[in-house]
């Protein structure tokens, strides 16, 4: 494995897909195939399976794989394979070899759900998960100010496959100062708060951002990446200005309708279902409203 190679492979808008599901509440396969078709016709470098977008912690232990089968399938050899992985390390260390079996080139690792995370434990559990599968690229999800540079170091001189980190966490000085004591060039430091938050994270060290709304307009998610890889900060902000409202629907009542916004968009150009799965719940007639006129400024069909 090429480790600088999949550090630069990282430094791109790193999609996150939805699992779509039927009437009957099965996964949808032919709806999530046509999910990752969109997304790799629309030249997304990176497509994360099994990722909070893609609802996972609603999914059977059966689903996840069914879904990263499906997700393999359509973009193996034509983007970079990220496969979400969590819960106990047991349970991580069996999802990350079943996505490498299946061409996942990297695993991202949700954070802890435990109610009682130490920093030193944080570093323990992924260092047992990125030593337990060495051929792959392992990419921290960090939503916890517990964890900071020490813990990154720690954890990159212990498993040198921690290739990059996905930030999630709202505060762009934080992250400036914890990307620079662990390393601008150690990682690829990755913006996990979508494309609002892309060009204040890419101004103080970030080189990626994760995106749903790529599912649903890959044009515009890649077209501001360029923008903030260039230096185009004008170019990136009307992009910025263009998502906005659509992001901020996502973001409404602590983050309550963040997946349901995206598959009512997805519903809405015909790419399955707009089900979600319990504790989401559907978005109200309003949002329904307010997304078919986000879609029709968009162009989007």
């Amino acid at each position: 494995m090429d480790l600088s190679a999949l550090r630069s492979r990282l430094a791109t808008v790193v999609a996150i897909t939805p699992t779509p599901f039927t009437d009957e509440d099965e996964v949808d396969r032919s709806t999530l195939e046509r999910v990752v078709a969109r997304l790799v016709e629309g030249e997304v470098g990176v497509v994360t399976v099994n990722g909070n977008t893609g609802e996972f912690y609603c999914l059977t232990p059966a689903e996840r794989r069914t879904v990263l089968e499906v997700v393999a399938a359509g973009s193996t050899g034509r983007a970079l394979l990220l496969a979400g992985v969590g819960f106990d390390v047991a349970t991580a260390i069996d999802d990350a070899r079943f996505a490498r079996d299946r061409g996942a080139e990297a695993i991202m690792v949700h954070q802890p759900v435990h109610p009682y995370l130490s920093a030193e434990g944080w570093v323990e559990y992924h260092r047992s998960i990125a030593a337990a599968v060495p051929d792959l690229g392992v990419v921290p999800y960090v939503k916890n100010t517990a964890v900071g540079p020490d813990q990154f170091e720690a954890l990159a001189d212990t498993c040198p496959n921690v290739v990059a980190v996905k930030y999630a966490l709202p505060d762009t000085a934080a992250f400036a100062v914890v990307a620079r004591q662990a390393g601008l060039e150690r990682f690829t430091w990755i913006a996990g708060l979508a494309e609002l938050s892309a060009p204040g994270y890419a101004a103080v060290g970030a080189r990626g951002f994760t995106s749903g709304l790529a599912s649903i307009a890959p044009h515009l998610s890649t077209g501001m990446h360029r923008a903030l890889t260039g230096g185009d900060y004008d170019t990136a902000m009307k992009i910025w200005d263009s998502v906005r409202e659509f992001e901020e629907l996502r973001l409404a009542r602590n983050n309550a309708d963040n997946v349901s916004v995206i598959k009512e968009a997805l519903h809405q150009i015909d790419l399955g279902s707009s089900r979600v799965r319990p504790p989401s719940a559907p978005p109200t007639p309003q949002i329904r409203e307010r997304v078919t006129t986000i879609l029709q400024s968009w162009g989007v069909k």
